[in-house]
């Protein structure tokens, strides 16, 4: 898929964000429409972004109350982020003329924010494939590392995107969670929602909220943690880290779910890195990877699977676990993404 032209009346840092206009949106106000394609966005906060960032492609501003045409292009210009530090890597696993699997690094945000627009994984895919940029079919949370599975087309992408829709997606986790896990294999069912007290992003096992639905198998104990392996039948936000929690084993290093609490994501986010928060936490961030999934092929040649390998920093937290060695710090963390480098340092076609 290949992006529109950057408005030459930009400025060259400028962030550009383009929504294309589908048949089903025709005729919406812009406000609701831009709300509708960034649903983070209040309805104030989306009338706001309009009124200070929508523009025509010739430069003029757009009014919130427009409606948008089937077949346009809306334009989102605003001012370059100063943007918190990331790894800013990912590896190529599978690649073919419609899919694109690629293994995302821990603490890479997938998707532009009001805090991160370059240091995303949507800009890394962007500026590496400025041609034909493959779409997302499913997301991660920023912390979670491992398999990410992308579309080359139009086509490709919806199939994909319906499979995941459809639940006919097996989807395999690895995590490392608190304490040791008593049964060898269970099911956690227990339905989810946003939390009614407390910060807006986490969600909480609530009575009467949207049925969520978990398999685990244990693969290892060691004395203070046990080695997981996780099969969401649903996909609802946080849905492995609030299950695991719900049963009393929150995932090693969770900041909102562990047991500090959301205190420790509000801790970190101010910039706190001390040995006592990292002491709290067990590790720099939480211990959950997104192995492999197994989905319907584009093409229409039946299931294909994709494995993403065990990362480095959780295999040394299990044997520091196991062997009762040091823990991985945060520092040790950024390093070794500085030292892989960027993905952006490499052509698509470099062997390296």
């Amino acid at each position: 898929m290949k992006s529109p032209p950057r408005p030459t009346w930009c400025k060259d840092d400028d962030i550009v964000l383009t929504f294309d206009v589908a048949r089903e949106h025709a005729g919406m106000r812009l406000d609701r429409f831009v709300q509708n394609r960034i649903p983070r966005l209040s309805r104030t906060r989306a009338t706001r972004v309009v009124r200070n960032c929508a523009f025509h492609a010739s430069g003029k501003p757009r009014r919130p109350s427009e409606r948008v045409r089937a077949g346009e292009v809306v334009l989102i210009v605003r001012p370059a982020l100063d943007e918190p530090k990331v790894p800013l890597h990912f590896d190529v696993l599978h690649e073919d003329a419609h899919v694109l699997a690629i293994d995302k690094a821990p603490g890479l945000p997938m998707h532009p924010t009001a805090t991160y627009y370059r240091n995303t994984l949507s800009f890394l895919l962007q500026s590496r494939y400025p041609e034909r940029t493959p779409q997302f079919a499913h997301r991660l949370d920023r912390e979670t590392s491992g398999l990410v599975v992308c579309g080359w087309t139009t086509q490709a992408e919806v199939a994909l995107k319906t499979a995941f829709e459809k639940r006919r997606v097996k989807k395999r986790y690895v995590a490392i969670v608190e304490g040791r896990m008593n049964a060898d294999e269970g099911e956690i069912d227990a339905p989810l929602g946003n939390v009614q007290q407390g910060l807006h992003i986490m969600m909480e096992v609530r009575e009467g909220a949207l049925p969520s639905k978990t398999r685990y198998e244990v693969l290892e104990r060691s004395q203070s943690a046990t080695l997981v392996q996780l099969h969401p039948h649903t996909g609802r936000q946080h849905q492995l880290r609030v299950h695991l929690a719900h049963i009393g084993h929150p995932i090693v290093g969770d900041k909102l779910y562990g047991p500090r609490g959301s205190k420790a994501f509000i801790d970190y986010m101010e910039g706190e890195r001390s040995d006592a928060l990292l002491k709290a936490l067990g590790h720099p961030r939480h211990a959950l990877h997104a192995q492999a999934l197994r989905i319907a092929h584009p093409n229409g040649s039946g299931d294909a699977d994709y494995e993403a390998p065990i990362p480095w920093d959780m295999a040394r937290l299990w044997e520091a676990r196991r062997q009762g060695g040091e823990p991985v710090r945060f520092e040790a963390l950024d390093a070794h993404y500085d030292a892989l480098g960027s993905t952006l340092d490499l052509a698509p076609d470099d062997p390296t």
